[in-house]
């Protein structure tokens, strides 16, 4: 059923489509050509691409958006978006004076940075696009489990220049899309034909509608404006049409930029046909006419929006001229140019604007236009104020780890969700899982076993309803909490994105948990960093990892994720060598999901069985959840201690068990989280700069005991880096191991002895500190 809006006032649109155009541009010169440079570097901001879009903004804001609908704005319009609620009291001038500047509007619309409610961050090409599909998605989910109500949906919109349908990502997702059935999705692509470093390519442009179409998707394609209509339909207008749509685009963008008596030329050189029209036209009239497209012309996208208000998928191909209305419009140069200040003093003579009111909203609007556009302003739909994060939804119980002498992590991940779902509660109701095709080989087959896949349609398990034996009973239905997805990694990080970001958007917060084996975190990582950029919350489970998964060889063994860990912000890298400091920082990452100042958490596990350790008490709980504690204490002024994290801690206790009548009072340390103790380490240094006190970080403490001259030996299944910074500390000398090349095929005995992780590469590297 297709959703009423009411019947729009065009002249005030178009209004406001002037009103969007100016603001964005003299935001931007604002901030190039009148505010201080203290470095002289050029501010920059994409006047051009701003003016490509403000027809479709303001057709999407003042008239077709729902108080619900979200949207993903193109990142270079994001001058527009702030216009937009300047226009509606939302954003003050003071940040639009800030534009690009240190705590201003940012350069693309953020999330946590931007003080506007902005719904989606953007800024990395395609990603903002991909997201809303899977935030359709979660909102089906919400819908589904009673946590959302069928009437409070809202539809996903992305805006993207053409530029960003090169992106992989987009294709990945939409595949995805189609399996999962989509709904309320509008894509809707800025086609002016220019990109930073060429027009176009015509041929491939033809070919989306049908890659759309044959995903389910509707596709509306918005070329003509009513006025070049309207001339199609007198005499030469069907030479007029055929002339335009054989036109390539480069042409086009051209003889924009030429102006009237260009269009008039070449017409008349290569379409005679047109003469009554062009006869018709003085220069002026025909560059107007020959520039009306669909996506300008607010008449034809009023009409368009208002015939797509059921739930279908639709992509709007607009066609608009990069540059609309600025005098570089159309140039190939345009995508990074400025209007110097005789063009930008042009522009504002032309919309009737008063020097010294460049700033006000309605200046250079007759009363009753301004009255008009003003009334259209405050009439909007759209929500005016970010929402209110909801945190602390769920109690976190104590997890119990699993019982057992010997236990891999990986394993004991998903017993110990299979006891989560068992056992029931808000938590467990909250969770929701996914995976990239590796739901089984990373443990999470229990849990579906329990919970099932999340269809919006019954999918029936086919081999139970035949009797034929499998550990997997995976039937599909809305109750569902595991995600299915395909083996695309970059899918799997925007579909957490969009999960952990649920409270934001929707006002009820999940608890995502994605597993993906760890080295192929790589593939992922731009949709990993865009999540955490928007402080999305997640659990990121990564099994299985390193050269301990020895048989499958370098192709499936992971070198850098610690130390992409170490580099990510909203990120908190833990790597738990038994079941139960799992248990206690998978209970951690719960609690630090729904936390105001917590963030997303990645689990590095492995399928190593390992002899579990038995706990004389409680006490080093609190240091692990801090990123180490000493399983070994060392004795006072110790000269060496051995560091290890991760599944190569029985190497480590077996090295400590032979080296520790040697080396009196060697210590061991567990380091649960390399980048949990770099942090405070790191801020620790520099807040005794900024006056925040001088308290010593936690690797600080654990360190202190230790002589001055005392050397350490670090050990992980991983790059070394991740753990010798560790001699940074205090000026302590280190002798890593670790990994640093690719590795092969072996049992774990043979390739920790190639790669000098086993034990007696241990005891040398700890002599190596004393020869030296």
């Amino acid at each position: 059923m297709l959703k009423k809006t009411s019947a729009p006032d065009l002249d005030a649109l178009r209004l406001l489509d002037d009103r969007l155009r100016w603001l964005s541009s003299w935001t931007i010169h604002n901030a190039n050509h009148i505010r201080e440079s203290t470095d002289g570097l050029k501010v920059g901001g994409h006047q051009a691409s701003c003016a490509s879009m403000t027809a479709i903004m303001a057709a999407l804001y003042f008239h077709a958006l729902g108080p619900n609908d979200k949207v993903a704005v193109k990142p270079h319009a994001g001058p527009v978006l702030h216009a937009i609620h300047y226009l509606m009291g939302s954003q003050s001038r003071e940040q639009l004076q800030a534009f690009r500047g240190f705590q201003g509007m940012q350069s693309y619309p953020s999330r946590t940075k931007d003080r506007i409610p902005v719904d989606f961050s953007t800024g990395s090409v395609g990603l903002g696009v991909a997201v809303t599909a899977f935030a359709s998605l979660v909102q089906d989910y919400l819908i589904a489990h009673g946590l959302m109500q069928p009437d409070e949906a809202g539809r996903m919109v992305a805006l993207m220049g053409d530029a960003e349908l090169d992106e992989g990502n987009i294709y990945e997702c939409l595949i995805e899309a189609y399996k999962h059935d989509i709904r309320n999705c509008w894509w809707i692509v800025d086609y002016n034909r220019q990109s930073l470093d060429a027009t176009t390519a015509e041929r491939m442009f033809r070919r989306f509608d049908e890659i759309f179409a044959t995903c389910g998707w509707r596709v509306v394609t918005l070329k003509y404006g009513k006025q070049l209509e309207a001339a199609f339909k007198e005499k030469g207008g069907d030479a007029l049409k055929a002339w335009i749509d054989d036109c390539g685009n480069a042409d086009y963008a051209a003889l924009t930029y030429l102006g009237g008596a260009a269009w008039r030329e070449r017409l008349l050189k290569e379409a005679s046909a047109t003469k009554p029209i062009l006869d018709a036209h003085d220069d002026e009239a025909l560059h107007r006419l020959m520039t009306n497209l669909g996506g300008h012309d607010m008449e034809a996208l009023v009409e368009a929006f208002d015939a797509a208000q059921d739930d279908v998928p639709t992509l709007f191909i607009a066609y608009t001229i990069k540059g609309q209305g600025l005098p570089f419009a159309g140039h190939k140069d345009n995508h990074a140019g400025l209007m110097n200040p005789g063009q930008i003093a042009a522009l504002r003579e032309k919309m009737g604007i008063a020097e010294g009111e460049e700033w006000e909203p309605y200046a250079g609007l007759g009363g009753n236009s301004a009255e008009a556009a003003k009334s259209l302003v405050e009439g909007s739909r759209i929500a005016r104020a970010k929402r209110e994060r909801p945190w602390n939804v769920a109690e976190v119980p104590a997890i119990v780890p699993p019982s057992g002498e010997e236990q891999s992590t990986q394993a004991a991940f998903g017993k110990i969700l299979l006891d989560l779902s068992r056992a029931g509660g808000d938590l467990a109701d909250r969770i929701v899982t996914t995976s990239p095709d590796v739901t089984v080989s990373t443990n999470l087959g229990a849990w579906v076993n329990q919970r099932g896949l999340f269809r919006r349609q019954e999918l029936a398990d086919v081999f139970a309803a035949a009797k034929i034996p499998s550990a997997q009973k995976w039937g599909g239905s809305e109750a569902g909490q595991h995600i299915e997805l395909g083996i695309a990694e970059n899918n799997l990080f925007l579909m957490l994105a969009a999960l952990g970001l649920a409270g934001d958007l929707f006002g009820e917060r999940l608890f995502p948990i994605g597993t993906v084996y760890d080295p192929f975190i790589a593939r992922g990582l731009d949709a990993l960093n865009y999540a955490c950029y928007q402080d999305a919350r997640f659990m990121l489970v990564a099994t299985p990892s390193g050269v301990t998964l020895g048989p499958e060889g370098g192709a499936h063994q992971s070198i850098n994720p610690p130390l992409i860990a170490l580099g990510q912000p909203g990120l908190r890298h833990y790597e738990p060598a038994f079941v139960d400091e799992l248990a206690l920082l998978m209970e951690e990452g719960f609690r630090l999901m729904q936390r105001e100042n917590g963030e997303s958490v990645y689990l590095r596990l492995t399928t190593r069985t390992i002899r579990q350790i038995e706990r004389a008490d409680d006490s080093w709980k609190e240091g692990a959840i801090q990123g180490g504690y000493w399983l070994r204490d060392p004795a006072p002024g110790a000269e060496a201690v051995l560091v290890y994290s991760g599944a190569i801690a029985p190497e480590a206790l077996a090295a400590w068990e032979a080296l520790k009548d040697d080396m009196p009072g060697l210590g061991l340390l567990a380091v649960t989280s390399p980048d949990l103790l770099h942090r405070g380490w790191s801020a620790r240094r520099s807040g005794r700069w900024a006056g925040k006190g001088t308290e010593p970080s936690h690797i600080e403490k654990l360190l202190a005991p230790l002589s001055r001259d005392a050397g350490l030996v670090t050990l992980l299944d991983g790059a070394p880096a991740a753990l010798s910074w560790l001699g940074g500390v205090a000026g302590r000398k280190v002798s890593p191991l670790g990994l640093d090349r690719f590795g092969q095929t072996g049992n774990l005995e043979d390739l920790y002895r190639h790669y000098r992780l086993d034990v007696d590469a241990i005891v040398e590297a700890a002599a190596e500190l004393f020869l030296d």
